[in-house]
């Protein structure tokens, strides 16, 4: 009896043993770190853990390729244990963390090959045609048989995408309105083809003479070109390609994505900005520079930004930096480049309050604040045309600003490099 008793009280102190070391801070701390990471060859990815007194940390891997370090240190009341891990070379490995020889982790390693890109920070102006013209309101005309619109009655709705007239393929706002009045002129019905959001529809419009001027008219307003002021994040000089803006551009009328027919871009320069306030973003006011100084093409407008290929770069690049990966980032001190004036790029601080390196792309990964005090007196935080600013910690791009809070102008969201470097093909 005695014997059973003192078994089951054994068993009940390991059982309640095992409860509490996994319930324990450096248990905890372990089991939070992601079960996959990525990291670019030769740089290191490391955890802070609370120091335990329950066993040492000790790590295993797969292969030599990833070579591994732990230290510790303490002060009067707390400590903390460094979990270090460094990829020699490409490679996909397993990391297992233990407890007193125990495992309690593991963590698939994922390591990229060494990249080296070049940071911008420059102005751009921003020029996209669309694929067709985008129909941006209607309006009424004056005939001698009454007033109306014959877009409203052809069925057309503002945010369609005009792409071609009679068989005839638009690119230009200018090209709507010639057809329209030959096709008045010979009283014939327009056959107009349209891009509404995936569908392609087939509308018949009959133009009406205006019986003020004279003239045919469709009863549309469209719109042929977007244009704006942004920066840019990188280029990679290997492929020529950069990546810009670190978001979207949409039409302000519909807020869908902007089709891009073709497009370019140039060096800007920043000639005033209107300083942003609560619930009222600020603005880099600036002007377009001649192609000769930078240009490059548009090919694409996606959720992570513009991206396209570099024609002429001139000298506006310093040297190539590393990336960093999503899960090499961490919350604390970084810089962005950006400009405030003219054409010159400036480095300024900021913090990093959090970075959530998902596994899926996403444009709000990190959420910064602006903490130089030049840049606040002089902007207010961040402003619109900062889009694409690259961020810059440790040496190595980490991301791009990508949104500001309307409430709070001193802070905003930014996205991780690795996504946009991804949407350009750049490996």
């Amino acid at each position: 009896m005695i014997g059973e008793g003192i078994r089951k009280l054994i068993g009940c102190i390991l059982l309640l043993s095992i409860f509490f070391v996994g319930y324990s801070t450096p248990v905890q701390d372990v089991i939070s770190i992601p079960n996959e990471i990525t990291v670019y060859e030769g740089q290191q990815i490391s955890w802070e853990v609370s120091s335990t007194r329950i066993g040492d940390f000790s790590t295993k891997t797969e292969n030599e390729k990833l070579v591994t370090n732990i230290t510790t240190s303490t002060n009067n009341r707390t400590g903390t244990t460094s979990i270090t891990a460094t990829s020699k070379e490409a490679n996909d490995t397993t990391l297992t963390i233990e407890i007193g020889n125990f495992p309690i982790k593991q963590v698939q390693v994922r390591t990229l090959p060494e990249l080296k890109i070049l940071p911008g920070g420059q102005s751009i102006g921003v020029k996209l045609n669309k694929e067709g013209v985008l129909v941006a309101g209607y309006h009424s005309v004056k005939s001698s048989v009454g007033e109306e619109s014959p877009a409203i009655k052809a069925g057309i709705e503002v945010g369609d995408l005009i792409t071609k007239i009679n068989g005839n393929t638009i690119s230009r706002a200018v090209q709507v309105e010639e057809i329209v009045q030959e096709a008045g002129e010979k009283n014939d019905i327009l056959k107009i083809e349209i891009r509404r959001k995936k569908q392609f529809l087939l509308k018949e419009l009959t133009p009406l003479r205006n019986k003020e001027d004279g003239k045919f008219q469709s009863g549309l307003y469209v719109r042929d070109l977007t244009a704006g002021i942004g920066t840019l994040t990188f280029f990679h000089p290997d492929t020529n390609k950069y990546g810009a803006l670190g978001h979207v551009i949409s039409e302000a009328e519909t807020n869908h994505p902007t089709v891009v027919y073709d497009g370019h871009i140039v060096l800007a320069s920043v000639s005033s900005i209107e300083k942003g306030v609560s619930g009222e973003p600020g603005e880099k006011i600036a002007k377009f520079l001649p192609n000769q100084a930078f240009w490059g093409s548009v090919t694409i407008n996606s959720p992570f930004g513009l991206f396209g290929e570099v024609f002429n770069k001139g000298t506006i690049f310093d040297q190539p930096i590393p990336v960093a990966s999503a899960d090499q980032v961490k919350e604390g001190p970084a810089k962005i480049l950006t400009v405030l004036e003219g054409d010159k790029v400036q480095e300024f601080d900021i913090k990093i309050l959090k970075s959530n390196p998902r596994k899926s792309p996403t444009t709000k990964g990190l959420i910064i604040k602006v903490t130089d005090p030049k840049l606040l007196e002089k902007t207010g935080g961040i402003v619109q045309g900062m889009s694409g600013s690259p961020i810059i910690q440790e040496d190595k791009l980490i991301g791009a600003v990508t949104h500001v809070f309307v409430n709070d102008p001193t802070s905003g969201y930014g996205g991780h490099i690795e996504w946009m470097l991804q949407e350009a093909e750049i490996k």
